[in-house]
């Protein structure tokens, strides 16, 4: 066993980290974190569908699938996902492509009995006959579920359009037709590429938990050591991802979503190297900026852009592609080129003034603060994320390596820039109306590829640069350092500052997580919110018009981390303002300022109205069991609407409409306000005073908005038919409490904690309905509930319900024949969950401003919910569930969707549909609060 060098870490982390090599050649980094609750751990094998035989498309992902599957130590299929379930944990896998990601959380207790079961994929999984093809048709399912993602069909687009010697190009997901032949065939290809793929070597390890190192040394070592070093060399061809003739291409893709979007596209040599300087981050920093004078702005106001990112793109072991993704207008559409020209014209201006060290000071200088004041994630994020970051960084830098810029190396930036030339170019553009004459496999999207015309790339050469594109001034917002004040709260939770007639501001100084940060949410209510399907549509436009207005005069605040959020809902709009409290005063000053003026351009009104509409029109073209959860809250919410109903609405609405239905919304408003972190108790104070004062200006106190929910009690079975294009079936079928009290919250919470692995199991992996599968505690309104739901390719609305009714029906006789010690065990892990301590003050300050939302204004809910789960028995969970549940007439609502291959079949039907939801939800009684 080798150990290595100390691990460089944020001086705000707790934890404790060792990194060693076991003697079968894993890697490992152990993380002693003595504040967790749950332990994690993660294993990143060096394997992708890069690894796929060729005549095997798909099969690194259908390995993924089966090493869940059992093992010859621990042979039941749903035994590792039952027990990390009834500990209160949970567990997935990724499979990229050239890696594989196993991960878990559970309850701290019993850590080693999981690392027992987890290690056991990477020793003897047991590729169990039996299960071969029931696996290979979850993979057709998940392959189904994507058929029409426009992500998934335009990165098939992209692997037909590189280099076909290069490992890119191969089919990465799977289905039937890659995955086909006999059981035992099948199975001997799996166990062949397993020991041809599966190594020691080849693998990184990253546990946490909250045991001393030398104890998570001896885990690991008991546990791992067992894995087979097979000694292997990954051989990946030295060949590139684009070849002369893959380069000086226009790519046209059809979309099936409403979209226009053109992706400049850079070949670039793998990047791992550079992690120390970031030169592509610096240079993302520079182009992706949304001030005045920048790429994107400019183009705004020539109506030809919506917005623009810098530098995504795939990357890999010998490649990176670096993207200008620019969402274009109908007008940035038909004058593509100006488009193009303008960005060499950028990327021009950086070569020339761009190469200042203050410049990349500024983007360095918050990655340090970033890092100097680091907050806390889960151990699960934390172990999957590390598991991974041993494939690229040094050992020293496994933490460090994300925030690391050790400063401008020029001669860096220019050669990477030097290659974002006409010469090394790709243009991808994705609209409706192209012409295309391919389709591409598998996902049959229409495209076409075709050399981009000499006379087209002559002018990006090298172009004059127009005046009105102008680099960064120095950002005021960004600061050298920032201190945490030491000063303790008087109060455990919450406590109100501030309260006048139509206002109320709560505050909580943070003296746990020790960051200089800080958390406002302010809501404002106001009964003019969403009183209509037409009063919902112009607050959503207002606060899309908002945002849009604000970018220019708040970009530099957002870069420097002080970040805002706007967002409507059901009882009228709330921001969110985090980051640095050094700056977050000034930063909220300029919204409330620039909010109140209120400059809206026609112009940019009807670009904002037409993205509006696109984005409710895609939202028809969403997966099938999105739009159910959807329609699901549309249903229940009075002042919830469907995208499509307030589409109709907003056709018709002009800028004065907006202008008047703003002045209305203002004439009398409901504030409630959380300030919780690095503020003290005067500041908190004195803002919500001048926060009033403002309000006073333009509006008089209200009275909070209703939040109604539609009451199912007395209503019997209820169904609503959702019209879905797509060719899956999906339905949800929802149980209401009609009480919002702690006992119900457990009963609930309990009986789905209890469900949820077994009805996984029982109807996605036995019975193989589909890839999405689950159940859920779903609270809406306060009011506890619980939903079941699938979408499935093989099964019709009926044949869903008839199978989750059946399971509803069996479950009773499964909590009877769980065991006192494992019924414990099982409420023991969902206490755990629910009493899970907040890792950072982010989720500490959505806890307080959740439990504020629920009138928990004692904040201590989750722990009478937990008191009540604890004092629980098997027997009344079985009565709960005969009450609830005993019949399939009981109360409920069922949404459905039938599929195109489902059409004829047996029909799902009712003599309790709902047909016109309007009128449903104008007579149906309603709980308020």
């Amino acid at each position: 066993m080798q150990t290595s060098m100390p691990i460089t870490k944020s001086p705000n982390d707790h934890r404790q980290y060792q990194y060693l090599q076991l003697d079968n050649g894993l890697r490992v980094l152990l993380v002693e974190d003595l504040q967790a609750q749950q332990a994690a751990a993660s294993m990143a094998v060096n394997v992708g569908h890069f690894d796929d035989p060729a005549s095997r498309p798909g099969m690194a992902h259908f390995l993924e699938h089966m090493l869940f599957l059992g093992t010859e130590k621990y042979p039941k299929s749903g035994e590792y996902h039952a027990f990390i379930n009834q500990h209160g944990g949970s567990n997935n896998a990724w499979t990229g492509t050239e890696q594989t990601n196993f991960f878990f959380a559970i309850d701290a207790e019993v850590f080693e009995e999981s690392l027992d079961r987890f290690s056991q994929f990477f020793i003897a999984p047991s590729f169990d006959l039996e299960l071969v093809d029931r696996e290979r048709h979850a993979i057709e399912s998940e392959f189904s579920l994507k058929l029409k993602d426009d992500i998934r069909r335009t990165y098939q687009v992209q692997k037909e359009t590189v280099n076909p010697a290069h490992p890119f190009s191969k089919f990465s997901v799977g289905n039937l037709k890659t995955l086909d032949g006999d059981e035992k065939t099948l199975r001997q290809e799996l166990l062949d590429f397993y020991q041809t793929h599966y190594s020691a070597n080849l693998m990184t390890l990253c546990l946490v938990a909250p045991l001393p190192l030398n104890e998570l040394l001896a885990l690991a070592e008991n546990y791992f050591a067992p894995i087979e070093n097979r000694a292997l060399e990954k051989q990946y061809p030295k060949v590139a991802i684009y070849e002369a003739a893959q380069l000086g291409q226009q790519i046209n893709i059809v979309p099936l979503k409403e979209q226009r979007r053109v992706a400049i596209t850079f070949p670039l040599p793998a990047i791992d190297r550079f992690y120390k300087r970031k030169p592509l981050t610096f240079i993302s920093h520079l182009l992706g900026y949304e001030g005045k004078g920048s790429l994107l702005s400019h183009l705004k106001e020539q109506g030809l852009a919506i917005n623009l990112s810098a530098g995504g793109g795939v990357n890999g072991y010998n490649f990176k592609d670096y993207n200008i993704s620019i969402q274009l207008t109908e007008k940035g559409l038909l004058q593509l080129d100006d488009v193009i020209q303008a960005s060499f014209e950028y990327l021009k201006l950086i070569k020339i003034q761009g190469m200042q060290a203050w410049r990349y000071q500024e983007r360095a200088n918050l990655l340090k603060l970033a890092f100097k004041y680091q907050e806390q994630i889960k151990p699960l994020d934390l172990a999957s994320h590390l598991s991974i970051n041993m494939h690229h960084y040094e050992v020293a830098d496994l933490i460090y390596g994300d925030y690391r810029m050790d400063g401008l190396d020029v001669t860096q930036v220019t050669e990477l820039l030097d290659l974002m030339s006409p010469d090394n170019l790709r243009i991808q553009l994705i609209s409706p109306d192209l012409d295309t004459e391919k389709q591409a496999a598998w996902y049959h999207s229409p495209y076409q590829m075709k050399p981009i015309d000499k006379q087209r790339l002559h002018p990006w050469r090298d172009p004059d640069v127009r005046e009105a594109l102008k680099l960064p001034d120095p950002n005021p917002f960004i600061i050298e350092d920032s201190i945490a004040r030491d000063v303790k709260s008087d109060h455990p939770v919450p406590v109100v500052v501030c309260q006048e007639t139509g206002y109320r501001i709560w505050h909580k100084k943070d003296d746990e997580f020790n960051v200089p940060k800080g958390h406002m949410y302010l809501s404002l209510d106001s009964h003019q919110a969403a009183a209509t399907p037409k009063h919902a549509a112009l607050t959503r436009l207002y606060v899309e018009m908002l945002l849009d207005y604000l970018t220019e005069f708040t970009y530099p605040a957002e870069v420097a981390g002080l970040s805002y959020n706007i967002y409507p809902h059901q009882g009228g709009i709330t921001l969110h303002l985090t980051g640095l409290t050094g700056k977050q005063e000034a930063l909220l000053s300029l919204l409330i300022n620039k909010a109140r003026e209120r400059n809206f351009t026609q112009d940019r009104f009807k670009q904002i109205k037409k993205q509006i509409l696109r984005n409710w029109f895609n939202q028809s073209r969403a997966k099938p069991i999105s739009q159910l959860f959807t329609s699901l809250t549309v249903t229940l919410q009075k002042r919830s609407f469907e995208p499509q109903r307030m589409a109709e609405e907003l056709e018709d609405i002009t800028l004065d409409d907006l202008h008047n239905h703003v002045r209305a919304f203002y004439e009398k408003i409901h504030l409630e306000g959380l300030v919780y972190g690095d503020w003290l108790t005067e500041e908190a104070q004195a803002l919500g005073k001048r926060l009033d004062h403002i309000l006073s200006l333009v509006s008089s106190p209200s009275g909070e908005s209703e939040r109604e929910l539609i009451k199912l009690e007395n209503v019997g079975t209820l169904m609503r038919e959702v019209s879905v294009n797509h060719q899956d079936s999906s339905i949800i079928v929802y149980y209401q409490s009609a009480e919002a009290t702690p006992l119900k919250m457990a009963l609930f919470s309990l009986l789905n904690h209890t469900m949820s692995s077994t009805f996984f199991h029982e109807l996605r992996t036995k019975r193989q309905l589909g890839y999405m599968v689950g159940t859920g505690y779903l609270p809406l309104n306060r009011y506890p509930g619980m939903i079941f739901y699938v979408q499935s390719p093989t099964a019709g609305p009926l044949k869903l319900l008839e199978a989750i009714d059946e399971f509803i029906a069996d479950f009773n006789y499964a909590v009877m024949q769980i065991t006192n010690d494992q019924w414990e065990l099982t409420k023991q892990g969902l206490v755990n969950q629910i009493m899970e301590h907040d890792p950072n003050l982010k989720t500490r300050g959505q806890r307080y401003w959740s439990s504020i939302g629920n009138k928990d204004y004692d904040f201590n809910q989750r722990e009478l919910v937990a008191e009540k789960i604890g004092e629980l028995t098997r027997s009344d969970l079985i009565k709960f569930m005969m009450q609830k549940m005993r019949t399939k007439h009981g109360d409920r609502l069922i949404l459905f969707a039938t599929g195109e291959q489902h059409r004829n079949q047996e029909q799902l039907s009712s003599d309790n549909m709902i047909t016109d939801l309007r009128s449903f939800k104008q007579r149906a009684a309603k709980f308020s609060y």
